[in-house]
């Protein structure tokens, strides 16, 4: 009773959660709404007994990949305003997208088939001797160890691809700092010692302030007298 009370909490606040992020006007609010979408993910997870997958979902995608996107969203200054201009322009082109991939995730999810034993392995009893996290890491590092390491070499590939078409060599408008002449200068370098008497001020180096203009005087008209009253 108590498992299935949980279970409809957290998928209430899933679904509300998932509306939100798309629904929301502030962008911050969307990368918020979608880390309490991955926590109450995360406790479904958990309620199903995939306590990897459920921790996994919390260290790398709420720890690393939303708190990037939170960080990235609030530096880049970036007028959202100005981007929502054109979208009576573009919803013709959005919603024939949007047409597109709903038919093929029906097309998808109607090929689907349930296999003639699901109802006895659904009821068959889970192994007492290996608990869900070891059963996960021996499958992935033992059957699937090939998909696995491709999978790596993929992302590894990508992370590579993105480094090189962002990074960009900005020789005549950056500036670069030479770690070995900063720590080979010497004070009589860079540090000149003036001979300044007392009271002498910065006149002796011949840097003189300029004063500011004089406030320019207003002339009062005799027709601005008239209108003054007059004081007994």
């Amino acid at each position: 009773m108590i498992a299935a009370i949980a279970f409809y909490i957290f998928a209430a606040i899933l679904l509300a959660s998932a509306a939100m992020v798309v629904t929301s006007r502030n962008p911050v609010h969307s990368v918020l709404f979608l880390i309490l979408g991955f926590f109450n993910a995360a406790g479904l997870f958990l309620l199903a007994g995939a306590e990897f997958l459920a921790m996994i979902l919390v260290i790398v995608y709420v720890g690393a990949v939303a708190v990037l996107f939170l960080f990235v969203v609030m530096m880049l200054d970036v007028n959202f305003s100005a981007m929502r201009e054109g979208f009576q322009r573009y919803a013709p082109v959005g919603a024939t997208i949007g047409v597109i991939l709903f038919a093929e995730l029906v097309l998808v999810l109607s090929g689907w088939k349930f296999t003639p034993d699901v109802a006895t392995l659904r009821l068959s009893p889970m192994p007492l001797s290996v608990h869900n996290t070891a059963a996960l890491g021996d499958l992935i590092y033992t059957k699937y160890i090939l998909l696995f390491q491709a999978s790596g070499l993929i992302l590894l590939v990508a992370m590579i691809g993105a480094i090189v078409l962002t990074l960009r060599d900005r020789k005549p408008t950056s500036r670069r700092q030479s770690i070995a002449v900063q720590t080979a200068r010497r004070p009589a370098d860079t540090l000149v010692l003036m001979p300044v008497a007392l009271g002498a001020g910065i006149k002796t180096l011949g840097i003189v302030r300029k004063l500011p203009p004089a406030p320019k005087k207003i002339a009062v008209t005799h027709a601005e007298h008239a209108h003054e009253p007059e004081h007994h």
